[in-house]
């Protein structure tokens, strides 16, 4: 059986010992037996390599197979790793998410794995000079997005088509020409472009005229019947094509073109099928990422090939990493037959699965620990919570705070602490999770800067002398 010794601070050990006697009880066959170490330090969120280095002696206990520290521990692990003689890995930054820790690891969910690739339309590129053109490309590759859909628009001269798709040809594009102007699409696959769309039963020709992959449409959203007449003529003739029903907005038919999506498939089971979704993100108002991932849980179910999503409306403008995320955790779903729970909080921008780790009653018993005058802030069910060694002040409005907090004369940490409560005041109001001096996490919704725990940081706001 495994034996792991936890490393914590003087605050958080009896919570440690409480979280680890519930999700391991010695006396119930638990996969692991543990240990907690508390290395003489308030707060556990301080801890470092090099101090646990120094407190920590050796050897660890007999069988010792690895030790876990806290979450923002800085500092070199594998160094300690070789050190100690056992692996020494970063745990979670809350105690109470231990569990959820322990879950994620035994269910081992691969999220770099996909099936559906990611077309993402430039939908003004006549509107855009090549390096406007090349600008979003790159933009939308690093969400995700497979390949580079090059958008024309009706009654608006494209000249530089042709240069567009081979520019991005030569930057290393995946590249698809989208028009409903005929000319306009034998052009770009005569220029290099890997797609073009969309095809439809009276112009299958323009397939003759080029090499690119034709996306195949109906002549009209409910004429299955030509759809499939371009299905069998491309099939005949052995070229590769995606196939795409059409998917309607609400209330013009969505329930209706998800039903020809499934019979298309019902029909063809290995036709690559390629499903259009900003119809209904970029016209429905709506938060993209719930609908993405519902989208992407029926591309998933279809095996849907590929998704053509655009990123127009400023409320979509997340829309391709959100696609990006949900095609991941969808897969995973589909592949280990789960349901999308506990994959990734990725999609959840709003609301925290579990926003409020702590209750009131446990905060209060932290709160009659402080000695120090430097102001903690939590946030419960119940309300805001801050105190410091002068006080526990809870309250639902920030501004019912300030009184009691007597920073008046100190404009730094005045301002450090309207930031904090301004943060936790939304994370109450949302039901999202709160951690002092770190932003709010939004999911995908945000780009979230790379923090290198290896390295030494200054000190927070929250330990700085005013």
């Amino acid at each position: 059986m495994e034996h792991i010794v936890f490393l914590t601070g003087r605050l958080a050990q009896l919570n440690l010992h409480q979280v680890l006697e519930s999700i391991a009880p010695a006396a119930a066959g638990s996969p692991f037996t543990w240990e907690v170490r508390e290395i003489g330090l308030q707060v556990a969120g301080l801890m470092t390599a090099d101090m646990i280095r120094r407190r920590v002696e050796t050897p660890l206990s007999e069988g010792t197979s690895r030790m876990i520290v806290p979450g923002r521990c800085r500092g070199d692990l594998d160094a300690l790793s070789a050190h100690y003689g056992v692996r020494v890995e970063r745990g979670p930054e809350e105690v109470k998410d231990l569990p959820q820790f322990f879950g994620r690891e035994a269910r081992h969910v691969d999220l770099s794995r996909y099936e559906t690739e990611i077309f993402a339309e430039i939908v003004d590129a006549p509107r855009l000079d090549l390096d406007g053109i090349a600008a979003r490309a790159r933009e939308y590759k690093s969400q995700g997005a497979d390949v580079i859909d090059v958008g024309c628009l009706p009654e608006t001269a494209f000249p530089h088509l042709e240069d567009a798709v081979t520019m991005l040809k030569e930057q290393g594009f995946r590249v698809s020409v989208d028009s409903m102007r005929d000319e306009e699409l034998v052009r770009g696959g005569r220029a290099g472009a890997d797609y073009v769309m969309s095809l439809n039963a009276d112009t299958l020709w323009i397939a003759d005229e080029i090499a690119s992959t034709p996306i195949l449409v109906p002549r009209e959203p409910a004429d299955g019947a030509s759809l499939d007449a371009a299905i069998e003529a491309l099939t005949k003739r052995g070229r590769p094509f995606l196939a795409d029903p059409i998917l309607d907005p609400i209330p013009f038919g969505l329930a209706a073109s998800i039903a020809r999506y499934v019979s298309l498939r019902e029909r063809y089971p290995d036709v690559p099928i390629m499903m259009g979704v900003g119809n209904v993100t970029e016209l429905t108002e709506a938060d993209t990422s719930g609908i993405n991932a519902v989208l992407f849980g029926m591309a998933a179910e279809l095996r849907i090939a590929a998704v053509l999503t655009t990123s127009v409306s400023l409320h979509a403008r997340r829309a391709v990493r959100e696609a990006d995320v949900a095609r991941r955790v969808m897969h995973a779903a589909r592949e280990t037959q789960t349901l999308p729970k506990g994959i990734s909080a990725d999609l959840s921008a709003l609301h925290a699965k579990r926003p409020f780790p702590y209750n009131a009653e446990e905060i209060a018993t932290l709160a009659a620990a402080i000695r120090d005058p430097n102001f903690r802030v939590q946030v419960s069910a119940e309300g805001i919570h801050v105190y410091n060694r002068d006080g526990h002040h809870v309250a639902v409005d920030p501004f019912a705070l300030y009184p009691e907090l007597k920073v008046e004369t100190d404009g730094g940490h005045a301002f450090y602490l309207g930031v904090q409560l301004a943060r936790a005041e939304i994370a109450w109001q949302l039901g999202k999770r709160f951690d002092q001096d770190q932003p709010l996490d939004w999911g995908c919704e945000v780009d979230r800067p790379d923090e290198d725990l290896t390295a030494w940081h200054a000190p927070g706001s929250t330990r700085k002398k005013s």
